[in-house]
């Protein structure tokens, strides 16, 4: 399911006030960091996360790296920072309700 305008800037909105729990170092995109963003998304269903100084990846490439090892999808990337976003599989556990997808044209 690929995210609609609307839902990004909802997204967006939420995760203004979001603190930052990734940090992507030196050692880049670990196991451990992987799990580490695999939990914090099972919990929150979005994340905030920081790409540091002494990282061989830019946002844009741990973001994108991020994505696919945790299945979810990138909301934002702002100069270091990115967010993540994957929709809890449980309804009863949801805690975002984004707008309905409409189809275009309707």
């Amino acid at each position: 399911m690929e995210l609609t305008s609307k839902q990004r800037a909802q997204l967006r909105g939420l995760a203004s006030t979001l603190d930052t729990i990734i940090h992507i170092g030196k050692d880049g995109i670990s196991d451990n960091l992987v799990k580490q963003a695999n939990d914090a998304l099972e919990a929150r269903e979005l994340i905030k996360g920081k790409v540091l100084e002494n990282s061989m990846l830019t946002a844009r490439e741990a973001a994108e790296e991020l994505k696919v090892v945790t299945r979810s999808q990138v909301v934002q990337v702002i100069g270091n920072k990115f967010v993540l976003y994957r929709m809890q599989h449980d309804k009863t556990k949801r805690k975002i309700q984004l707008p309905k997808a409409t189809r275009r044209g309707e």
